[in-house]
């Protein structure tokens, strides 16, 4: 199976508790979000970057194409094997997505954690949804 087409269906992230550890209370919040996904701080920066890179394309009216892979490799100065392994957790995490060979950006990440906070909210807390 090549690197490209390894499956992206799922991708783990940590979780804290404590109020403090709140990505919102980091000087970077994104950089902190990425910290949970990546476990090497030099890949959530390039994640950052890659993510970036998208969003800008995607309102200039260019999205990024994923057949520019080589050129974005480079830019991001990371290897293919690297680069596929951290595109698909964005893929996973449904933080990105592919659609007509072009990357955009995805609101599947932030559903999935609603619907995660809600569920537990309501079902295993026992309250109104509407007070979350």
């Amino acid at each position: 199976m090549k690197v490209s087409d390894a499956p992206r269906t799922a991708t783990s992230i940590i979780v804290r508790s404590s109020a403090s550890a709140r990505i919102t209370q980091s000087k970077n919040p994104f950089l902190e979000l990425m910290r949970r996904i990546f476990r090497k701080e030099e890949v959530a920066i390039k994640a950052m970057k890659f993510i970036t890179l998208i969003e800008e394309r995607q309102k200039a009216g260019r999205p990024l194409r994923v057949d520019e892979w080589e050129e974005t490799m480079k830019m991001l100065e990371m290897n293919r094997s690297s680069f596929y392994s951290m595109r698909n957790k964005l893929l996973g995490a449904g933080m990105i997505s592919i659609r007509g060979g072009e990357y955009r950006l995805s609101g599947m990440f932030s559903r999935d954690l609603v619907d995660m906070a809600r569920w537990w909210w309501t079902v295993v807390l026992g309250n109104d949804p509407d007070s979350l």
